[in-house]
Parts: C-alpha cells; sequence; structure tokens
C-alpha cells in the first residue's frame, strides 16, 4: 500500500528538487539542483555565464520539518571566465547559502530565533548541534548589513544578551524586529553588549523606521535601556516575563546553594547524598518534576523549611503570570505576593 504523501514548499528561490530520502536516522535529506544561470567573477566582477562543470556535493542543514533534522544536497556550479587572462573558474553564489557555512541561510535564522530567551548550550542540545554549530552560526551574523529598502515599518525591538564563549563573558547582542502583521525578523546581530555598539546600531535604522517603533524589549542591562531612550526616546521600554523570571528565579536558587552549604556541615556525609539530584529538581517547575525528582525535593526541603518556602514563592509568582488577568488584576496579585515575601523573612 503506498503511503500518503503532501507536498510543502521550500521556500528556497532558483532551485529544483531532484529527489528526497530518508537516511539512516531518520533525518530528510532532499536533493537539489541550482537553476540560476551564472555568477560574478570572484576576479574581475563580471556576471559570467559559461558553466565549467560543478563542484562535489555538499550536505548542508536546513529547516526542520515534521519534527526530523533536514538536509539540502547539492553540488554548486562553476563558471569560467572569458574575460579574464587564463580564463579562471568560480564558484557560483547562491541567496540561500554561504559555501562557509554548514547551515543554510533558513537555518541559522532559525538558530538564531531559537536563542531569543534562551543559552547556545539549551539550543545546541535542542536542535542537535554541537556548542560550536550554534555559536558559529552567530558569528556569521556579526557581519552582516541590513537591507533597510525592504522595510516599512517595526512596531516592536528586542535586545537579547546572548553569551558566545562558555565561561569567558563573550557577549553579542541579538536584534530582533517584530512588524504589524506579528512576523519576527533578525535585524542584527552585535559584537558585544556595550552601549556604544547599541547606539551606533540604531543610529543606521532609517529614521522613517525608527519613528515606527513603539516598544523596545530587552533585559534591564543599563547598556541597552541607555541607548534607547537616547536613539528612540518616544519608544517605551519593556522588560518580559522571561528576564523578570531569570531574576527572581536566580534569587530562590541562590537560597538554595546557602541552605545547601549549610546542610553539607551540619548533616552526616551519608545523609547529605541523599540531597543528589536537589539541583535539578529545584530548577524545575513544580509541573515539570517526575516521580524521582519531587522524592528529593521532599527530602531536601524536610531539612530546610526556608528553601521551600522560597521554592513555593517562585511557583506562585510564576502562577500569577501565566493567569488572564487584566492590569489592575495582575497589581493587584503580586503586590500581595511581595507582600507575602516580606512577611516570611526571607532574604
Amino acid at each position: 500500500m503506498a503511503k500518503a504523501q503532501i507536498t510543502i514548499p521550500l521556500d528556497i528561490p532558483d532551485i529544483r528538487v531532484l529527489h528526497t530520502s530518508m537516511g539512516e536516522r531518520g533525518e530528510i535529506i532532499i536533493t537539489i539542483e541550482s537553476t540560476k544561470v551564472g555568477t560574478q567573477c570572484r576576479k574581475c566582477g563580471k556576471w559570467i555565464t559559461k558553466l565549467h562543470g560543478r563542484d562535489a556535493w555538499v550536505m548542508i542543514r536546513h529547516l526542520p520539518a515534521f519534527g526530523r533534522p533536514t538536509y539540502l544536497r547539492y553540488r554548486p556550479n562553476r563558471y569560467q571566465c572569458q574575460n579574464c587572462e587564463g580564463q579562471p573558474t568560480t564558484t557560483q553564489h547562491v541567496e540561500w547559502h554561504d559555501v562557509k557555512s554548514p547551515h543554510s541561510f533558513a537555518y541559522d535564522n532559525h538558530i538564531l530565533l531559537q536563542l531569543v530567551h534562551s543559552t547556545v548550550e539549551d539550543v545546541s542540545v535542542k536542535e542537535g548541534l554541537n556548542y560550536a554549530s550554534v555559536a558559529g552560526a552567530l558569528e556569521r551574523r556579526i557581519e552582516a548589513s541590513v537591507d533597510w529598502t525592504r522595510m516599512a515599518n517595526i512596531e516592536m525591538l528586542g535586545l537579547d544578551e546572548i553569551a558566545l564563549k562558555k565561561g569567558q563573558g563573550n557577549y553579542v547582542t541579538l536584534v530582533t524586529g517584530r512588524f504589524r502583521d506579528g512576523e519576527i525578523v533578525i535585524l542584527g546581530v552585535l559584537p558585544g553588549h556595550e552601549k556604544a555598539v547599541v547606539v551606533e546600531f540604531l543610529r543606521l535604522i532609517p529614521q522613517r523606521i525608527l519613528q515606527t517603533v513603539q516598544v523596545v524589549c530587552c533585559d534591564l542591562w543599563e547598556a541597552y535601556t541607555e541607548a534607547v531612550r537616547e536613539e528612540i526616546p518616544t519608544a517605551r521600554i519593556v522588560a518580559d516575563r522571561f528576564h523578570v523570571a531569570r531574576h527572581y528565579r536566580e534569587a530562590a536558587d541562590q537560597l538554595r546553594k546557602q541552605e545547601l552549604h549549610r546542610l553539607k556541615k551540619e548533616l552526616a556525609k551519608e545523609e547529605y547524598q541523599t540531597l543528589n539530584g536537589s539541583l535539578r529538581a529545584f530548577r524545575k517547575n513544580a509541573k515539570d518534576l517526575n516521580k524521582e525528582e519531587r522524592k528529593t525535593l521532599r527530602g531536601f526541603f524536610e531539612h530546610s523549611a526556608v528553601a521551600k518556602q522560597a521554592y513555593d514563592f517562585r511557583e506562585r509568582l510564576t502562577a500569577i503570570f501565566n493567569m488572564p488577568l487584566s492590569k489592575k488584576q495582575a497589581q493587584s496579585k503580586i503586590q500581595h505576593w511581595m507582600q507575602q515575601v516580606q512577611k516570611s523573612g526571607l532574604q
């Protein structure tokens, strides 16, 4: 019996699909060829159309389909220049892939959007990539320029700080924009997170577009907020729930560390070892805990009432953010939550 099939558009210009197949690990492999004729000579810069042959097969990562990793497989065309001495050849430049990259441009964009409110490590695990592959997507976009002529308005700008290299304090700033129709696009990756870097980028945005920006969403890093206030004074600065949650979750986690440090001194070694796994369990939301993690957390809380208080307060605040509330209702609930925390005496 023939299997049911559907057709989905690749949204890649100037290509022809030759065939598709399934790899040994269930990945989708799409073999394609370029239908674009010609390229720019790498020496004289003229457009050349004399086909000289094709390079070796290349396989690059593309957007996932139906939860499966997807790859594009193709042989880049080579063209020969009839004007330059020696008639050198040039590999064709295509709009959807840089020959130095293991990813399509679309997949690089996908990775960068995944990094918003996440980390390089988390995205590498989620996408099944090594750390260098995710960091490489960021590095490739640092020098990229923006074609502002294709944009009419940007209602919201996003500024997100991302650690490029583990443990080295090497940060970049990911700038995103949201159009009126809800589409989110990557505007740039800035080499650093200093105020001067952000100001320089904002000054590159044409005034006609800058005037349409109503909201800038970022964390409370002073370099970001000062740059926005100076360059887009009419825009509202909003710290979204991810950035707020990061602060109160880190505060609860700090108390967890203090309590474990205390218990390590007070408990017998064998008893303290029963708390192994409490770090992972404590950092999870209550609804996401499995049976073993709930047991581990109960054991920890039996030795630390203040850790349980901190965990419960953290969960209550998250629950408020998840409720469909009016602004007035939310203010009332958050103020009540703050009063309870202050009465508890937790530091």
